[in-house]
Protein backbone atom coordinates (compact mmCIF):
# COMPACT_ATOMS: atom_id res chain seq x y z
CA UNK A 1 0.00 0.00 0.00
CA UNK A 2 1.26 3.46 -0.41
CA UNK A 3 5.15 2.26 -1.97
CA UNK A 4 6.86 1.97 -4.96
CA UNK A 5 9.58 0.10 -4.79
CA UNK A 6 10.17 -0.02 -8.45
CA UNK A 7 11.25 3.39 -7.91
CA UNK A 8 12.22 3.80 -4.01
CA UNK A 9 13.79 0.61 -4.52
CA UNK A 10 12.22 -1.11 -0.97
CA UNK A 11 12.43 2.37 1.22
CA UNK A 12 12.15 0.44 4.56
CA UNK A 13 12.26 -2.54 3.02
CA UNK A 14 15.90 -2.77 1.79
CA UNK A 15 16.67 -5.18 -1.06
CA UNK A 16 18.87 -5.11 -4.42
CA UNK A 17 17.04 -5.70 -7.09
CA UNK A 18 13.70 -5.31 -5.70
CA UNK A 19 11.64 -5.64 -9.13
CA UNK A 20 13.66 -8.90 -9.51
CA UNK A 21 12.21 -9.86 -6.41
CA UNK A 22 8.83 -8.87 -7.15
CA UNK A 23 8.84 -11.48 -10.03
CA UNK A 24 10.27 -14.05 -8.05
CA UNK A 25 7.17 -13.85 -5.60
CA UNK A 26 4.71 -14.62 -8.89
CA UNK A 27 7.44 -17.37 -10.23
CA UNK A 28 6.85 -19.32 -7.24
CA UNK A 29 3.29 -19.27 -7.05
CA UNK A 30 2.91 -15.96 -5.02
CA UNK A 31 0.30 -13.32 -5.37
CA UNK A 32 1.33 -9.53 -5.20
CA UNK A 33 -1.45 -6.92 -5.11
CA UNK A 34 -0.62 -3.02 -4.94
CA UNK A 35 -3.19 -1.00 -3.43
CA UNK A 36 -2.95 2.72 -4.74
CA UNK A 37 -4.23 5.86 -6.34
CA UNK A 38 -2.13 5.75 -8.92
CA UNK A 39 -1.11 2.81 -11.02
CA UNK A 40 2.67 2.95 -10.29
CA UNK A 41 5.34 1.15 -12.55
CA UNK A 42 5.10 -1.63 -9.34
CA UNK A 43 1.81 -1.87 -9.81
CA UNK A 44 2.00 -2.14 -13.13
CA UNK A 45 4.58 -5.49 -12.53
CA UNK A 46 1.83 -6.66 -9.74
CA UNK A 47 -1.10 -9.43 -10.33
CA UNK A 48 -4.02 -6.87 -9.15
CA UNK A 49 -3.98 -2.90 -8.98
CA UNK A 50 -6.62 -2.00 -6.51
CA UNK A 51 -7.36 2.16 -6.56
CA UNK A 52 -7.89 3.58 -3.04
CA UNK A 53 -9.00 7.67 -2.32
CA UNK A 54 -5.70 8.81 -0.77
CA UNK A 55 -5.73 8.99 2.90
CA UNK A 56 -7.94 6.06 3.61
CA UNK A 57 -5.72 3.23 3.58
CA UNK A 58 -6.76 3.26 7.59
CA UNK A 59 -10.46 2.53 7.13
CA UNK A 60 -9.73 -0.21 4.03
CA UNK A 61 -7.11 -1.98 6.85
CA UNK A 62 -9.73 -1.43 10.09
CA UNK A 63 -11.68 -3.04 7.73
CA UNK A 64 -10.07 -6.20 6.60
CA UNK A 65 -9.40 -6.86 10.80
CA UNK A 66 -13.54 -6.80 11.02
CA UNK A 67 -13.42 -9.27 8.33
CA UNK A 68 -10.76 -11.37 9.97
CA UNK A 69 -12.55 -11.31 13.31
CA UNK A 70 -15.94 -11.41 12.20
CA UNK A 71 -15.50 -15.03 10.26
CA UNK A 72 -13.33 -16.45 12.68
CA UNK A 73 -10.13 -16.04 10.76
CA UNK A 74 -7.61 -15.70 13.11
CA UNK A 75 -4.66 -17.26 13.57
CA UNK A 76 -1.86 -15.62 15.83
CA UNK A 77 0.63 -18.86 15.43
CA UNK A 78 3.72 -18.15 18.20
CA UNK A 79 2.91 -14.91 18.88
CA UNK A 80 -0.20 -15.41 20.69
CA UNK A 81 1.22 -15.93 24.21
CA UNK A 82 2.92 -12.43 24.03
CA UNK A 83 0.05 -10.41 22.86
CA UNK A 84 -2.64 -8.79 25.02
CA UNK A 85 -6.07 -6.43 24.23
CA UNK A 86 -7.49 -9.15 20.77
CA UNK A 87 -10.72 -8.91 23.05
CA UNK A 88 -11.08 -4.91 22.74
CA UNK A 89 -9.84 -5.16 19.23
CA UNK A 90 -13.14 -6.75 17.91
CA UNK A 91 -15.26 -3.60 19.36
CA UNK A 92 -13.03 -0.95 18.36
CA UNK A 93 -13.02 -2.14 14.42
CA UNK A 94 -16.97 -3.07 14.39
CA UNK A 95 -18.00 0.18 13.03
CA UNK A 96 -15.78 -0.32 9.91
CA UNK A 97 -17.21 -3.21 8.33
CA UNK A 98 -16.13 -3.57 4.54
CA UNK A 99 -19.46 -2.13 3.31
CA UNK A 100 -18.63 0.95 5.21
CA UNK A 101 -15.58 1.15 3.84
CA UNK A 102 -16.57 0.66 0.06
CA UNK A 103 -17.97 4.21 0.89
CA UNK A 104 -14.84 5.98 2.16
CA UNK A 105 -12.44 3.88 0.07
CA UNK A 106 -13.58 3.35 -3.42
CA UNK A 107 -12.94 -0.18 -2.94
CA UNK A 108 -16.08 -2.57 -3.10
CA UNK A 109 -16.52 -4.44 -0.09
CA UNK A 110 -16.63 -7.72 -1.76
CA UNK A 111 -12.93 -7.03 -2.91
CA UNK A 112 -12.35 -6.04 0.84
CA UNK A 113 -13.49 -9.21 2.12
CA UNK A 114 -11.38 -10.97 -0.76
CA UNK A 115 -8.27 -9.36 0.40
CA UNK A 116 -9.06 -10.41 3.79
CA UNK A 117 -9.95 -14.05 3.06
CA UNK A 118 -6.60 -14.06 0.73
CA UNK A 119 -4.26 -13.28 3.69
CA UNK A 120 -5.92 -15.00 5.93
CA UNK A 121 -5.50 -18.46 3.98
CA UNK A 122 -2.50 -18.13 1.96
CA UNK A 123 0.77 -20.27 3.92
CA UNK A 124 2.60 -16.78 4.09
CA UNK A 125 1.92 -12.97 3.78
CA UNK A 126 3.14 -10.09 3.95
CA UNK A 127 1.38 -6.41 4.16
CA UNK A 128 3.69 -3.47 3.67
CA UNK A 129 3.16 0.53 3.50
CA UNK A 130 5.70 3.02 3.04
CA UNK A 131 5.45 6.70 1.88
CA UNK A 132 1.66 7.00 0.60
CA UNK A 133 0.11 5.36 4.03
CA UNK A 134 2.49 7.08 6.28
CA UNK A 135 2.37 10.85 5.08
CA UNK A 136 -0.92 10.82 5.84
CA UNK A 137 -3.57 12.37 8.29
CA UNK A 138 -3.56 8.69 10.02
CA UNK A 139 -0.42 7.47 9.45
CA UNK A 140 0.69 5.76 12.71
CA UNK A 141 -2.71 4.29 12.53
CA UNK A 142 -2.43 2.83 9.63
CA UNK A 143 0.89 1.36 10.40
CA UNK A 144 -0.52 -0.08 13.70
CA UNK A 145 -2.69 -1.84 11.66
CA UNK A 146 -0.96 -3.65 9.19
CA UNK A 147 1.06 -4.91 12.40
CA UNK A 148 -2.50 -5.91 13.36
CA UNK A 149 -3.51 -7.85 10.41
CA UNK A 150 0.14 -9.50 10.74
CA UNK A 151 -0.49 -10.67 14.29
CA UNK A 152 -4.04 -11.75 13.32
CA UNK A 153 -2.92 -13.82 10.63
CA UNK A 154 0.32 -15.13 12.35
CA UNK A 155 2.37 -14.05 9.85
CA UNK A 156 4.16 -11.22 12.33
CA UNK A 157 8.02 -13.04 13.16
CA UNK A 158 7.97 -15.63 10.77
CA UNK A 159 9.33 -16.25 6.97
CA UNK A 160 7.00 -14.87 4.77
CA UNK A 161 5.77 -12.08 6.81
CA UNK A 162 6.80 -9.51 8.55
CA UNK A 163 10.51 -10.02 10.63
CA UNK A 164 13.26 -8.21 12.10
CA UNK A 165 17.11 -8.38 10.91
CA UNK A 166 20.24 -9.13 13.17
CA UNK A 167 22.05 -6.09 11.91
CA UNK A 168 25.98 -6.16 12.25
CA UNK A 169 26.18 -3.02 14.62
CA UNK A 170 23.20 -4.34 16.79
CA UNK A 171 23.62 -4.53 20.65
CA UNK A 172 24.04 -7.06 22.15
CA UNK A 173 21.85 -6.95 25.55
CA UNK A 174 20.05 -10.32 26.21
CA UNK A 175 19.28 -9.29 29.91
CA UNK A 176 18.18 -5.93 29.12
CA UNK A 177 14.79 -4.41 29.89
CA UNK A 178 12.79 -2.47 27.89
CA UNK A 179 10.67 0.38 29.22
CA UNK A 180 6.98 2.53 28.33
CA UNK A 181 7.56 3.98 24.93
CA UNK A 182 6.09 7.85 26.21
CA UNK A 183 5.99 11.02 23.93
CA UNK A 184 5.17 14.57 24.95
CA UNK A 185 8.16 15.09 27.14
CA UNK A 186 8.05 18.63 25.81
CA UNK A 187 6.26 21.00 23.29
CA UNK A 188 6.97 22.93 20.46
CA UNK A 189 6.80 26.01 21.55
CA UNK A 190 4.20 28.15 19.41
CA UNK A 191 1.72 25.09 17.79
CA UNK A 192 2.29 23.30 21.63
CA UNK A 193 2.78 20.12 19.20
CA UNK A 194 4.06 17.44 21.60
CA UNK A 195 7.67 15.76 20.82
CA UNK A 196 7.85 12.40 19.65
CA UNK A 197 10.90 10.36 19.65
CA UNK A 198 13.14 13.40 20.63
CA UNK A 199 11.94 15.24 18.06
CA UNK A 200 9.16 18.19 16.81
CA UNK A 201 7.25 18.00 13.91
CA UNK A 202 8.92 19.59 10.80
CA UNK A 203 6.10 21.62 10.34
CA UNK A 204 6.29 23.63 13.37
CA UNK A 205 9.97 25.30 12.38
CA UNK A 206 9.02 28.46 10.26
CA UNK A 207 6.82 29.85 12.91
CA UNK A 208 9.16 28.69 15.64
CA UNK A 209 11.64 30.82 13.67
CA UNK A 210 9.32 33.92 12.74
CA UNK A 211 7.43 34.11 16.14
CA UNK A 212 8.84 36.36 18.76
CA UNK A 213 9.02 35.23 22.24
CA UNK A 214 11.52 32.86 24.20
CA UNK A 215 13.42 30.52 22.59
CA UNK A 216 12.86 31.84 19.34
CA UNK A 217 15.12 29.90 16.66
CA UNK A 218 17.43 32.46 15.37
CA UNK A 219 19.88 30.16 13.83
CA UNK A 220 20.52 27.11 12.02
CA UNK A 221 22.44 24.27 10.99
CA UNK A 222 21.63 21.98 8.18
CA UNK A 223 23.27 18.95 6.64
CA UNK A 224 22.92 17.83 3.18
CA UNK A 225 19.30 18.98 3.40
CA UNK A 226 16.41 21.00 1.75
CA UNK A 227 14.08 21.99 4.37
CA UNK A 228 12.61 24.70 1.98
CA UNK A 229 11.65 22.54 -1.12
CA UNK A 230 10.56 19.69 1.14
CA UNK A 231 8.81 20.58 4.21
CA UNK A 232 5.60 21.84 4.24
CA UNK A 233 4.29 25.65 3.34
CA UNK A 234 7.71 26.09 1.24
CA UNK A 235 6.96 30.16 0.78
CA UNK A 236 6.79 30.42 5.10
CA UNK A 237 9.99 28.28 4.90
CA UNK A 238 11.19 30.51 2.66
CA UNK A 239 10.52 33.48 4.44
CA UNK A 240 11.92 32.24 7.74
CA UNK A 241 15.13 30.84 6.63
CA UNK A 242 15.26 34.66 5.10
CA UNK A 243 14.75 36.12 8.37
CA UNK A 244 17.94 33.73 10.36
CA UNK A 245 20.65 35.83 12.10
CA UNK A 246 23.13 33.04 11.34
CA UNK A 247 22.96 29.66 9.18
CA UNK A 248 26.00 27.30 8.86
CA UNK A 249 25.18 24.20 6.11
CA UNK A 250 26.84 21.36 5.19
CA UNK A 251 26.49 20.61 1.71
CA UNK A 252 28.07 20.38 -2.11
CA UNK A 253 25.47 22.24 -3.47
CA UNK A 254 24.20 25.82 -3.45
CA UNK A 255 20.64 25.37 -3.13
CA UNK A 256 17.29 26.95 -2.63
CA UNK A 257 18.00 26.46 1.31
CA UNK A 258 21.41 26.43 1.41
CA UNK A 259 21.66 29.61 -0.07
CA UNK A 260 20.49 31.40 3.14
CA UNK A 261 23.54 30.14 4.89
CA UNK A 262 26.37 32.72 6.06
CA UNK A 263 28.77 30.03 6.19
CA UNK A 264 28.68 26.70 3.81
CA UNK A 265 31.06 23.49 3.85
CA UNK A 266 31.30 21.37 1.42
CA UNK A 267 32.36 17.65 2.47
CA UNK A 268 34.06 14.95 0.57
CA UNK A 269 31.96 13.59 -2.29
CA UNK A 270 30.16 10.30 -1.74
CA UNK A 271 33.44 8.30 -3.97
CA UNK A 272 35.91 9.96 -1.54
CA UNK A 273 34.47 8.28 1.44
CA UNK A 274 33.98 5.14 2.86
CA UNK A 275 30.58 4.00 2.83
CA UNK A 276 28.11 1.23 5.42
CA UNK A 277 24.75 1.34 5.82
CA UNK A 278 23.41 1.83 9.48
CA UNK A 279 20.02 2.72 8.80
CA UNK A 280 19.23 0.02 6.19
CA UNK A 281 20.89 -2.82 7.57
CA UNK A 282 17.86 -2.33 10.10
CA UNK A 283 15.57 -3.03 7.39
CA UNK A 284 16.88 -5.29 5.11
CA UNK A 285 15.22 -8.25 3.94
CA UNK A 286 18.49 -10.36 5.32
CA UNK A 287 20.81 -10.25 7.47
CA UNK A 288 24.15 -8.87 5.31
CA UNK A 289 27.29 -6.47 6.15
CA UNK A 290 28.95 -4.26 3.27
CA UNK A 291 31.14 -1.89 3.22
CA UNK A 292 32.59 0.37 0.76
CA UNK A 293 36.18 1.89 0.76
CA UNK A 294 36.99 5.18 -0.73
CA UNK A 295 37.30 5.26 -4.37
CA UNK A 296 39.59 8.59 -4.51
CA UNK A 297 41.82 10.39 -2.16
CA UNK A 298 40.46 13.36 -0.92
CA UNK A 299 41.68 16.77 0.92
CA UNK A 300 37.98 18.03 1.71
CA UNK A 301 36.99 16.86 5.67
CA UNK A 302 33.91 14.56 5.26
CA UNK A 303 30.86 15.06 7.16
CA UNK A 304 31.70 13.46 10.34
CA UNK A 305 34.98 15.11 10.66
CA UNK A 306 32.72 18.60 10.30
CA UNK A 307 30.52 17.84 12.30
CA UNK A 308 33.15 17.27 14.70
CA UNK A 309 35.08 20.53 14.56
CA UNK A 310 31.24 22.25 14.81
CA UNK A 311 31.21 21.08 18.22
CA UNK A 312 34.13 21.56 19.62
CA UNK A 313 33.85 25.23 18.70
CA UNK A 314 30.40 25.48 20.12
CA UNK A 315 31.51 24.18 23.58
CA UNK A 316 33.92 27.30 22.91
CA UNK A 317 36.92 24.87 22.58
CA UNK A 318 39.98 24.14 20.08
CA UNK A 319 41.18 21.30 18.79
CA UNK A 320 40.90 18.61 15.60
CA UNK A 321 37.72 16.38 15.11
CA UNK A 322 40.14 13.44 16.15
CA UNK A 323 39.53 14.45 19.50
CA UNK A 324 35.60 13.66 19.39
CA UNK A 325 35.84 10.79 17.39
CA UNK A 326 38.18 9.47 19.74
CA UNK A 327 35.80 10.28 22.53
CA UNK A 328 33.17 8.74 21.01
CA UNK A 329 34.68 5.65 20.72
CA UNK A 330 35.75 5.77 24.10
CA UNK A 331 32.17 6.32 25.42
CA UNK A 332 31.31 2.98 23.26
CA UNK A 333 33.60 0.92 24.52
CA UNK A 334 33.49 1.97 28.31
CA UNK A 335 29.92 1.10 27.81
CA UNK A 336 30.29 -2.45 26.21
CA UNK A 337 32.59 -3.54 29.01
CA UNK A 338 30.41 -2.95 31.49
CA UNK A 339 26.87 -4.11 29.93
CA UNK A 340 26.19 -7.84 30.88
CA UNK A 341 25.91 -10.01 27.99
CA UNK A 342 27.95 -7.56 25.70
CA UNK A 343 30.54 -10.14 23.84
CA UNK A 344 32.93 -7.68 25.80
CA UNK A 345 32.13 -7.49 29.39
CA UNK A 346 34.77 -6.76 31.58
CA UNK A 347 37.70 -6.45 29.29
CA UNK A 348 40.10 -3.59 30.02
CA UNK A 349 38.49 -0.82 27.60
CA UNK A 350 42.63 0.98 27.02
CA UNK A 351 43.26 -2.36 25.62
CA UNK A 352 40.17 -2.38 23.14
CA UNK A 353 40.99 1.15 22.35
CA UNK A 354 44.74 0.17 20.87
CA UNK A 355 43.12 -2.54 19.08
CA UNK A 356 40.82 -0.38 16.84
CA UNK A 357 41.26 0.31 13.60
CA UNK A 358 40.44 2.76 10.80
CA UNK A 359 41.81 5.98 9.30
CA UNK A 360 38.68 8.21 9.67
CA UNK A 361 36.46 8.74 12.71
CA UNK A 362 33.67 6.93 11.32
CA UNK A 363 35.45 4.23 10.14
CA UNK A 364 37.19 3.96 14.11
CA UNK A 365 33.90 4.04 15.07
CA UNK A 366 32.42 1.27 12.70
CA UNK A 367 35.39 -1.09 13.80
CA UNK A 368 34.14 -1.12 17.44
CA UNK A 369 30.73 -1.21 16.59
CA UNK A 370 31.18 -4.30 14.28
CA UNK A 371 33.61 -6.46 16.75
CA UNK A 372 30.64 -5.97 19.63
CA UNK A 373 28.17 -6.69 17.79
CA UNK A 374 26.15 -9.93 17.48
CA UNK A 375 28.16 -10.91 14.48
CA UNK A 376 31.62 -9.34 15.80
CA UNK A 377 35.00 -10.81 16.75
CA UNK A 378 34.75 -9.59 20.22
CA UNK A 379 38.33 -8.53 19.32
CA UNK A 380 39.98 -11.36 19.13
CA UNK A 381 37.26 -13.53 21.02
CA UNK A 382 35.60 -15.14 17.93
CA UNK A 383 38.06 -15.01 15.51
CA UNK A 384 35.82 -15.67 12.73
CA UNK A 385 33.48 -12.90 13.25
CA UNK A 386 33.63 -9.62 11.64
CA UNK A 387 35.29 -6.24 12.14
CA UNK A 388 36.28 -3.61 9.56
CA UNK A 389 39.36 -5.64 7.97
CA UNK A 390 37.00 -8.36 7.23
CA UNK A 391 34.65 -6.29 5.34
CA UNK A 392 37.67 -4.37 3.64
CA UNK A 393 38.48 -8.76 2.46
CA UNK A 394 35.12 -8.99 1.47
CA UNK A 395 34.43 -5.94 -0.69
CA UNK A 396 31.30 -7.53 -1.81
CA UNK A 397 30.04 -7.62 1.36
CA UNK A 398 29.54 -10.78 3.46
CA UNK A 399 25.84 -12.97 4.16
CA UNK A 400 24.87 -13.14 7.54
CA UNK A 401 22.28 -15.70 6.77
CA UNK A 402 18.22 -15.18 6.46
CA UNK A 403 16.21 -13.47 9.38
CA UNK A 404 15.12 -15.32 11.73
CA UNK A 405 12.12 -15.24 14.41
CA UNK A 406 13.10 -12.73 17.28
CA UNK A 407 10.39 -12.21 19.37
CA UNK A 408 9.76 -11.75 22.23
CA UNK A 409 13.64 -10.85 22.67
CA UNK A 410 13.69 -8.36 20.33
CA UNK A 411 10.95 -6.31 21.90
CA UNK A 412 11.85 -3.16 24.13
CA UNK A 413 8.60 -3.11 26.25
CA UNK A 414 8.77 -3.57 29.90
CA UNK A 415 7.11 -6.88 30.22
CA UNK A 416 8.59 -8.28 26.68
CA UNK A 417 4.45 -8.69 25.46
CA UNK A 418 3.05 -6.75 22.39
CA UNK A 419 -0.01 -4.41 24.22
CA UNK A 420 -2.51 -3.58 20.88
CA UNK A 421 -3.65 -0.77 22.51
CA UNK A 422 -0.10 0.76 24.50
CA UNK A 423 -0.78 3.81 22.08
CA UNK A 424 -3.59 6.04 21.40
CA UNK A 425 -5.36 3.83 18.89
CA UNK A 426 -8.93 3.29 20.68
CA UNK A 427 -8.85 7.21 20.26
CA UNK A 428 -7.82 7.44 16.55
CA UNK A 429 -10.18 5.01 15.64
CA UNK A 430 -13.00 7.25 16.99
CA UNK A 431 -11.26 10.22 15.35
CA UNK A 432 -11.15 8.38 11.83
CA UNK A 433 -15.03 7.59 12.48
CA UNK A 434 -15.44 11.52 12.69
CA UNK A 435 -13.31 12.84 9.54
CA UNK A 436 -14.54 10.27 7.71
CA UNK A 437 -17.90 12.25 8.16
CA UNK A 438 -15.96 15.60 7.08
CA UNK A 439 -14.62 13.53 4.02
CA UNK A 440 -17.91 12.66 3.01
CA UNK A 441 -18.93 16.25 2.96
CA UNK A 442 -15.73 17.90 0.61
CA UNK A 443 -16.00 16.97 -2.88
CA UNK A 444 -12.36 18.52 -3.55
CA UNK A 445 -9.51 17.07 -5.87
CA UNK A 446 -7.14 15.20 -3.59
CA UNK A 447 -3.64 15.50 -4.23
CA UNK A 448 -0.59 12.81 -4.06
CA UNK A 449 3.23 12.83 -4.39
CA UNK A 450 5.17 10.89 -6.51
CA UNK A 451 8.76 9.42 -7.20
CA UNK A 452 10.65 8.99 -10.40
CA UNK A 453 13.31 6.47 -10.77
CA UNK A 454 15.59 9.40 -11.41
CA UNK A 455 14.24 11.94 -9.54
CA UNK A 456 13.68 10.41 -5.97
CA UNK A 457 14.94 13.85 -4.32
CA UNK A 458 15.52 17.40 -5.00
CA UNK A 459 19.71 17.01 -5.36
CA UNK A 460 19.25 14.34 -8.27
CA UNK A 461 17.72 17.84 -10.75
CA UNK A 462 20.75 18.91 -10.81
CA UNK A 463 22.40 15.99 -12.54
CA UNK A 464 21.89 16.37 -16.82
CA UNK A 465 21.83 12.40 -17.52
CA UNK A 466 18.86 12.34 -14.95
CA UNK A 467 17.14 14.84 -15.77
CA UNK A 468 17.22 14.91 -19.50
CA UNK A 469 14.58 13.38 -21.49
CA UNK A 470 10.45 13.89 -20.93
CA UNK A 471 9.62 16.28 -18.52
CA UNK A 472 8.50 14.87 -15.16
CA UNK A 473 7.66 17.33 -13.50
CA UNK A 474 3.53 17.66 -14.60
CA UNK A 475 0.29 17.84 -12.52
CA UNK A 476 -1.08 14.31 -13.84
CA UNK A 477 -4.93 14.21 -13.61
CA UNK A 478 -7.95 11.95 -14.57
CA UNK A 479 -9.25 12.13 -18.09
CA UNK A 480 -12.83 12.24 -16.48
CA UNK A 481 -12.15 14.72 -14.22
CA UNK A 482 -9.94 16.79 -16.70
CA UNK A 483 -12.82 16.86 -19.44
CA UNK A 484 -15.10 18.03 -16.08
CA UNK A 485 -12.51 20.94 -15.63
CA UNK A 486 -11.76 22.11 -18.80
CA UNK A 487 -8.26 21.15 -18.41
CA UNK A 488 -5.96 19.80 -21.52
CA UNK A 489 -3.03 17.80 -22.08
CA UNK A 490 -0.09 19.85 -22.42
CA UNK A 491 -1.72 22.73 -21.37
CA UNK A 492 -2.09 24.87 -17.86
CA UNK A 493 -3.84 24.32 -14.65
CA UNK A 494 -3.60 26.35 -11.75
CA UNK A 495 -3.82 23.79 -8.19
CA UNK A 496 -4.67 25.44 -4.88
CA UNK A 497 -5.08 24.46 -1.82
CA UNK A 498 -5.89 26.23 2.28
CA UNK A 499 -1.81 27.66 2.01
CA UNK A 500 -0.54 28.20 -1.59
CA UNK A 501 -1.17 28.06 -5.16
CA UNK A 502 1.42 26.75 -8.21
CA UNK A 503 0.54 26.38 -11.61
CA UNK A 504 1.80 23.32 -13.48
CA UNK A 505 1.77 22.08 -16.71
CA UNK A 506 -0.89 18.97 -17.63
CA UNK A 507 -0.35 15.92 -18.21
CA UNK A 508 -4.10 14.04 -18.89
CA UNK A 509 -3.08 10.20 -18.17
CA UNK A 510 -5.70 7.21 -16.39
CA UNK A 511 -2.79 6.23 -14.27
CA UNK A 512 -4.18 8.91 -11.49
CA UNK A 513 -7.64 7.69 -10.53
CA UNK A 514 -10.82 9.51 -10.39
CA UNK A 515 -10.89 12.43 -8.05
CA UNK A 516 -7.13 12.32 -8.00
CA UNK A 517 -4.05 14.59 -9.35
CA UNK A 518 -0.63 14.13 -8.25
CA UNK A 519 2.85 16.17 -8.46
CA UNK A 520 6.13 14.93 -7.88
CA UNK A 521 8.08 16.19 -5.10
CA UNK A 522 11.29 18.18 -4.67
CA UNK A 523 10.82 19.99 -7.70
CA UNK A 524 10.52 24.28 -8.04
CA UNK A 525 14.22 25.50 -8.61
CA UNK A 526 15.32 28.65 -10.54
CA UNK A 527 14.94 30.63 -7.12
CA UNK A 528 17.43 33.88 -6.74
CA UNK A 529 20.49 33.07 -4.95
CA UNK A 530 20.57 29.42 -5.62
CA UNK A 531 23.64 27.89 -7.80
CA UNK A 532 21.62 25.05 -9.47
CA UNK A 533 22.13 25.47 -13.58
CA UNK A 534 20.97 22.49 -14.72
CA UNK A 535 17.58 22.06 -12.00
CA UNK A 536 17.14 25.82 -13.24
CA UNK A 537 16.75 24.70 -16.48
CA UNK A 538 14.12 22.42 -15.29
CA UNK A 539 12.46 23.88 -12.57
CA UNK A 540 8.95 22.39 -12.08
CA UNK A 541 6.91 23.59 -9.38
CA UNK A 542 7.22 22.92 -5.85
CA UNK A 543 4.34 20.72 -4.34
CA UNK A 544 5.44 21.40 -0.77
CA UNK A 545 3.42 25.46 -1.89
CA UNK A 546 0.77 22.82 -1.30
CA UNK A 547 1.25 21.45 1.38
CA UNK A 548 -0.38 22.85 4.99
CA UNK A 549 1.52 23.05 7.62
CA UNK A 550 -1.33 22.18 10.02
CA UNK A 551 -2.26 18.87 8.90
CA UNK A 552 -0.23 16.64 10.74
CA UNK A 553 -0.45 13.41 12.49
CA UNK A 554 -0.80 14.33 15.82
CA UNK A 555 0.34 10.38 16.84
CA UNK A 556 3.82 10.81 14.98
CA UNK A 557 4.18 14.60 13.88
CA UNK A 558 4.84 13.18 10.46
CA UNK A 559 3.42 16.19 7.84
CA UNK A 560 0.44 15.48 5.64
CA UNK A 561 1.88 15.62 2.32
CA UNK A 562 -0.82 12.70 0.93
CA UNK A 563 -3.96 13.56 0.11
CA UNK A 564 -4.22 17.20 0.56
CA UNK A 565 -7.76 18.23 -0.67
CA UNK A 566 -6.85 21.00 -3.57
CA UNK A 567 -8.99 22.89 -6.59
CA UNK A 568 -7.60 22.75 -9.94
CA UNK A 569 -8.62 25.11 -12.73
CA UNK A 570 -7.01 25.95 -16.65
CA UNK A 571 -4.64 28.36 -15.88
Amino acid sequence: LGTNPFVSNGSICTAPDYPGRIQAVRDRGGKVVVIDPSRTRTAEAADEHIAIRPGTDAVLLAAIVHRLIGIDHVSTGRVAALVDGMNELRDAVEPFSPEYAEVVTGIAAETIGRLADDIATAPTAAVHGRIGTTTVEFGTLTTWLIDVIAILTGNLDEPGGSMFPRSAIERVRPEKQGRPYRTGRWQSRVNANPEIQGELPAADLPVEILEPGEGQLRMMFTVAGNPVLSCPDSEQMNEAFASLDAMVSIDIYLNETTRFADVVLPPASALEKSHFDIAFSNLSVRNVANYSAPVFDSEQPAEDDIIARLALLAMGMEGDATLVHDQLVNQLLSAEVGAPGSPVEGRNVEDLIAMVDGDTGSDRMLDAMLRTGPHGDAFGANPDGLSLQKLRDNPHGIDLGALEPRLPDALQTPEKRIDLFAGPFLEELARLEVRVVEWAGDGRLRLIGRRHLRSNNSWMHNVEVLVKGKARCTLQINPDDAAELGVVDGGKASVRSRVGEVTADVEVTDIVMPGVVSLPHGWGHGQPGAQLEVAARHAGVNSNVLTDPLAIDPVSGTSVLNGIPVEVAPA
